[in-house]
């Protein structure tokens, strides 16, 4: 297949975009305009078709590029398959599977671009950055809906109906891969002043404590993967420490009062109420078949309530099986990281997996077609050896110093 430079990178870009759209959701905050579910459904669904369809036409001969990754994604599609097959979770499970096969093809048929060093994480930057635009905008035009007090004063989508840990997260995300690629001298103060800023200014406006702590620690694992050989890493740890000491003491009041967000000490406890749900889901009986498989793709609920962890809901999903998949593909990503030599590319995968192993906890997404398995696949993407074996697809030349923006 041939390819010229100037488009494929464009085609990527939108590959990876539709992808981000399709696992946006269509239930949230209330928005200035009230659009049926139905639309922002048929929104999401046409983005995997069309991103697959152009996947497809990049990569019409259907090579592809070995890796563990989207094998146990394979892998964890089959057990999807065998526990949604008893329809205990209804038809829409089926539905479900359906969009995690078409999700998970899709990534195969990028793969034989995965070598392309730090391509993909220029077009998750650019696809998250672009996804907060929305937000920002409500913000300026419509202050009521996006600080709603159904939600406690935190940002949501005032323009797509975006929560704000989905808020939070892509935040999150954009300001941990700026930062490390302004480590690495990736990317120059403009973009970082255009995308890291605004980026942070909406991570705290979110409330999001997981996305917090979780750019936090991938951060610090980064800068310390990176601290043999940088010099600005070395500097950047140094300062972090002291400005994270001088703050906890300056500014204890004020953190402790932004991590509570107004709750009080049993809300607070208990994980504003998901230690319930978790106490409840692991308490339910299950046979063997559930116990090993799991009652199949669902909305990510038990008993009408959000699970909220993606351990619990791949276990309630896809049983014990399912978790062990997971937890042999963010150990193989990890494992694989540590055995890199010191790059751009290893930071951010680095950054990218540990975010993704500490927003776990809360978050939901590790089973399932959604943003954090497009964070893993940029990892697992940036983890691939440079020199491609299929040589009839160019390898994007990589600029000098290529940007985030």
């Amino acid at each position: 297949m041939t390819v010229s430079a100037p488009t494929r990178p464009r085609l990527l870009g939108a590959v990876w975009a539709l992808l981000a759209i399709n696992t946006l959701g269509s239930q949230g905050a209330v928005t200035i305009l009230s659009v049926p579910q139905a639309v922002y459904q048929l929104v999401t669904m046409g983005s995997l078709l069309a991103a697959f369809t152009i996947a497809l036409l990049l990569n019409p001969r259907l090579r592809i590029r070995p890796n563990a990754f989207c094998v146990l994604l394979s892998l964890l599609l089959l057990v999807s398959l065998v526990s949604t097959a008893r329809l205990e979770a209804g038809a829409g499970g089926l539905f479900r599977c359906g969009r995690f096969a078409l999700f998970i093809a899709t990534l195969w048929l990028v793969t034989p671009w995965w070598g392309a060093a730090m391509t993909f994480v220029r077009h998750h930057v650019r696809t998250f950055a672009a996804l907060l635009v929305p937000v920002v905008l409500g913000l300026l035009v419509a202050p009521g809906y996006a600080l709603p007090e159904t939600y406690d004063g935190r940002i949501v989508g005032a323009i797509w109906p975006l929560t704000p840990p989905q808020v939070g997260q892509y935040a999150a995300v954009v300001v941990g891969l700026v930062a490390v690629l302004w480590l690495t001298r990736r990317t120059d103060r403009t973009s970082v002043l255009l995308l890291g800023v605004p980026a942070v200014g909406l991570l705290l406006l979110s409330y999001t404590r997981t996305a917090t702590i979780g750019v936090l620690a991938g951060l610090t694992l980064a800068g310390l993967a990176l601290i043999l050989t940088s010099t600005r890493a070395r500097r950047f740890l140094g300062v972090g420490v002291l400005v994270a000491v001088v703050a906890a003491v300056a500014f204890a009041p004020a953190i402790t009062a932004w991590l509570r967000r107004g709750q009080d000490d049993e809300s607070f406890g208990d994980l504003t109420g998901r230690q319930k749900v978790w106490d409840a889901l692991l308490a339910a009986p299950r046979d063997t078949g559930e116990y090993l498989f799991g009652t199949g793709l669902s909305n990510k609920t038990f008993g009408g309530l959000p699970i909220d962890s993606s351990w619990l809901a791949v276990f309630h999903e896809q049983g014990v099986v399912g978790v062990g998949i997971v937890v042999i593909m963010l150990g193989t990503l990890l494992v694989t990281a540590l055995l890199r030599p010191p790059s751009p590319a290893r930071a951010c995968a680095v950054f990218l997996i540990v975010y993704c192993a500490f927003a776990s906890y809360t978050e939901v997404g590790l089973g399932d077609a959604s943003p954090y398995l497009l964070h893993l696949a940029v990892a697992a993407a940036l983890l691939a050896t440079p020199d491609s074996p299929l040589g009839s697809v160019d390898e994007p030349r990589e600029e000098a110093a290529p940007q985030a923006r």
